[in-house]
């Protein structure tokens, strides 16, 4: 069987070079795990408490804990020269940031960013990912420019322009605590 170097990683394989990742996933997960075994316990005890606990209950609170993790685990952001990869749950969604052709933020109950190549590519993303890991935002906008260069990003322009003032006041506001000039 021959080796592949991408990005989904696979146990025991390592990274291309120059692949940023997303630095809060693992402690993201873990608290989405803790969540999900919180609601779990709590629903196990109350029903102790009751006297109402059966096998069929305790089922029912797991699958309800299962279904909690399910919405909580977040997605694992992977990005290298010309690609960014959203892991979810069942699949990862890749997009060639280097063709880009649209990038909109999407406003709701929680903030998106949606970016879309020529190719049909397309990934769904919280900025808050990208403002709390400049490697990944790095790696996004010097394709994004480059997109912008050879004329295929035609939607977005305002969105990344937002997305770097944002992501520029988090890394300024990083250097000033830890320079204690805040």
């Amino acid at each position: 069987m021959e080796r592949r170097d991408d990005a989904r990683g696979a146990a025991g394989r390592r990274p291309p070079a120059g692949t940023a990742h997303d630095g809060r996933w693992a402690g993201e997960l873990r608290g989405a795990v803790r969540c999900a075994v919180a609601l779990l316990v709590a629903l196990e005890l109350l029903d102790l408490a009751a006297g109402t606990a059966t096998p069929a209950r305790s089922a029912l609170w797991a699958a309800l804990a299962l279904l909690l993790f399910t919405v909580l685990r977040p997605c694992r952001v992977s990005a290298g020269p010309g690609w960014l990869a959203s892991r979810g749950l069942l699949r990862e969604h890749r997009v060639r940031t280097d063709f880009l052709v649209s990038v909109c933020c999407v406003d709701g109950v929680s903030q998106r960013l949606v970016l879309r190549d020529v190719f049909g590519g397309r990934v769904e993303l919280d900025p808050a990912t990208l403002v709390a890991n400049p490697q990944l935002w790095y790696r996004l906008a010097e394709d994004a420019r480059r997109s912008v260069a050879s004329g295929s990003l035609t939607r977005g322009g305002r969105a990344l322009h937002r997305l770097t003032e944002r992501v520029d006041r988090a890394t300024a506001r990083a250097v000033f605590e830890v320079s204690g000039l805040e």
